[in-house]
């Protein structure tokens, strides 16, 4: 039998139900477990000569963790520390060691080092498909900048070599550039790719694309992108320059292109929703980390995690379980 400490005794006591508890009691029914530790384990340290390694799934609820609350590292391990119900979450107790933030940042690098965001994000895909939540009849892609700090006040003095600054209206931004594309009829995302903030969104449309789907929508920022994809069975539902029908006359035919171009943009919303998500629910408010390649790691597995968080309604209600509710 497991020891618990005496903070632990202490909240099992407790009666009101916070919201943190209600979107971890969510997240602990609609998250695969059992499919994403048989994806790690086989590059996961097993038990040697030196200190015995944490349970898999542990670590990987910790890291998961980290991603929804936006802890850093020294963060996270404090956190744990601090906060019962992410001891709970992550089947830790203050009877035991609880997981440092070098054993934080190994796992995360493990991650990075062996390509698995992607995996996971393939694996949590497939696991929505399943369910029948994925139908890639048509795509809808989009691109949204992720700021980096400009700032040249550190130890080599310059800013990331791996960031660009590019500029959208009047302002502008320097960062990376994250471009998804987004199944038309569930909202949620089934391809991720990341450049510089100054790459034209239309040179990444060959990429999102799954080769399914039979419409795709964008905005105007995606003109000529028919002419980088040759799929004769493809219809494209590309915006028009709010320019060009500000210079028509008056009439019937402006009134028609107007609500065909409502029409698009109504559909071309949800592409939006994962933006929302990624950077209000879960904080993605700059860049983590310096490099493409480890902040493209972070956001492919943001991505997963906005999936499982807006299906998380039908996926519980497919188990035939009553959702959580704060008390």
């Amino acid at each position: 039998m497991t020891q618990i400490s005496f903070a632990d005794a202490e909240y099992a006591g407790k009666r009101k139900k916070t919201r943190r508890e209600v979107f971890l009691e969510e997240m602990e029914l609609v998250v695969p477990w059992k499919a994403l530790v048989k994806l790690i384990e086989p590059h996961y340290p097993m038990a040697g000569r030196g200190r015995r390694p944490y349970p898999l799934e542990s670590i990987l609820r910790v890291h998961l963790m980290q991603n929804w609350f936006a802890l850093s590292d020294p963060a996270m391990e404090e956190s744990l520390y601090e906060i019962a119900s992410l001891r709970t979450f992550s089947r830790l107790s203050l009877a035991e060691p609880i997981p440092d933030e070098t054993t934080i940042l190994n796992f995360r690098h493990l991650l990075e080092e062996n390509y698995l965001a992607e995996d996971i994000l393939k694996l949590v895909n497939a696991h929505l498909a399943k369910k029948g939540l994925l139908l890639k009849r048509g795509s809808i892609v989009d691109a949204t900048i992720i700021a980096a700090p400009s700032s040249t006040k550190n130890s080599s003095g310059e800013r990331d070599p791996e960031m660009h600054q590019a500029k959208k209206g009047n302002q502008w931004h320097f960062g990376m550039k994250a471009h998804i594309a987004v199944d038309a009829d569930s909202g949620l995302v089934h391809t991720v790719t990341t450049t510089a903030a100054n790459e034209s969104d239309v040179n990444q449309i060959a990429d999102l694309l799954h080769g399914k789907e039979k419409q795709v929508w964008a905005d105007s920022g995606y003109r000529g992108a028919q002419k980088r994809v040759q799929r004769e069975d493809l219809q494209w539902h590309i915006a028009a320059r709010p320019s060009d029908i500000a210079r028509m006359p008056e009439g019937k035919a402006k009134t028609r292109v107007q609500k065909q171009e409502h029409d698009k943009a109504s559909v071309r919303a949800k592409v939006e929703h994962p933006f929302r998500v990624i950077k209000r629910q879960f904080g993605l408010a700059k860049v983590r980390f310096k490099g493409l390649a480890k902040n493209t790691a972070h956001v492919v597995t943001l991505f997963a995690l906005s999936n499982l968080w807006m299906a998380r309604h039908q996926l519980i209600k497919m188990m035939g379980v009553v959702r959580p509710k704060a008390a």
